[in-house]
């Protein structure tokens, strides 16, 4: 089975695309619960916390029962109703539903489908450029993880450690063999990352008085140059400033948005890496072309 998928590659794209359908549910799941578990951790922190100091917390008391990526099973958050089998096949569940909870009626985020198709999309770029090959699977992985990283960032505003400082390490791990680029290349990569939006985020707090970014982009900018090298690091910057204003400027002027509401900036870091994983090199090698 592996030699024909590797021999076939219509036959790798469409097992990749099935997969990566159930590996975009899976992402769906990551994206609503991961800050929930996050608030309850706090929550719980900042009450151990206040006892300690003798005081009693009010609020709400914690939430009876484990709540984690497994447990409970998923549910309508509107009126609770289990989600069949039936009802949690990627993308064509929602079709099925139009859109819209088999118990009560209520709409369905339409980014559950999104996320799913977007996962099977991006995942079938990856193979098709890599091929069938150890560099794919690790391509794969950088992908699922900044899909969950944007989406989150998009949603919360967050970008929790616990995806970035794990899948920081698998990228100095994986070019230890050299795999994208060489270890030198990525640990200096995860360094300059860190410390260069750290340096401008300080700047900028300085001149304004503002935090014009937060520290989870610093360990996202970190990643993507563990990940795939220092040499990829202005790419990466400029591609996703240049996005983030227009994105910005549209939404003020269509929407009228506030200007001091923040903007994440983490989804545009992400589909800038994704964009240097796949055609870095040739974006960088037309650009140096181009100066002779």
């Amino acid at each position: 089975m592996i030699d024909l998928m590797a021999s076939t590659p219509w036959l790798l794209l469409t097992v990749t695309g099935l997969f990566s359908l159930l590996i975009g549910s899976f992402l769906n799941v990551v994206i609503h619960r991961l800050p929930i578990i996050m608030e309850r951790q706090w929550q719980s922190e900042a009450r151990a916390w206040l006892q300690t100091q003798g005081q009693h917390p009010g609020g709400e008391a914690e939430v009876a029962g484990p709540y984690n990526l497994v447990v409970p099973r998923s549910g309508c958050p509107h009126c609770g109703h289990r989600i069949k089998a039936l009802e949690n096949i990627p993308v064509l569940s929602y079709l099925f539903l139009r859109g819209r909870c088999s118990a009560c009626g209520a709409r369905i985020s339409p980014q559950y489908p999104l996320v799913e198709a977007a996962t099977a999309v991006l995942s079938m770029l990856v193979v098709w450029h890599f091929g069938f090959t150890w560099a794919a699977g690790a391509a794969l992985l950088f992908t699922w993880a900044l899909i969950a990283l944007a989406v989150i960032d998009l949603r919360t505003t967050l970008l929790p450690d616990m995806i970035t400082l794990p899948v920081l390490w698998l990228g100095l791990i994986v070019n230890l063999p050299g795999l994208f680029t060489d270890a030198t290349s990525s640990v200096i990569g995860a360094i300059a990352g860190y410390l260069s939006l750290w340096l401008v985020y300080h700047a900028f707090r300085l001149l304004t008085g503002k935090e014009g970014m937060g520290y989870g982009d610093f360990k996202l900018f970190a990643l993507i140059g563990a990940w795939l090298g220092w040499q990829v690091l202005p790419l990466v910057i400029l591609l996703s400033s240049l996005v983030g204003a227009v994105v910005g400027i549209a939404l003020i002027l269509a929407r009228g948005r506030d200007r001091d509401i923040p903007i994440p900036f983490g989804p545009y870091l992400a589909a800038a890496g994704f964009i240097a994983l796949l055609w870095g090199d040739a974006i960088i090698g037309a650009y140096l072309q181009a100066l002779v």
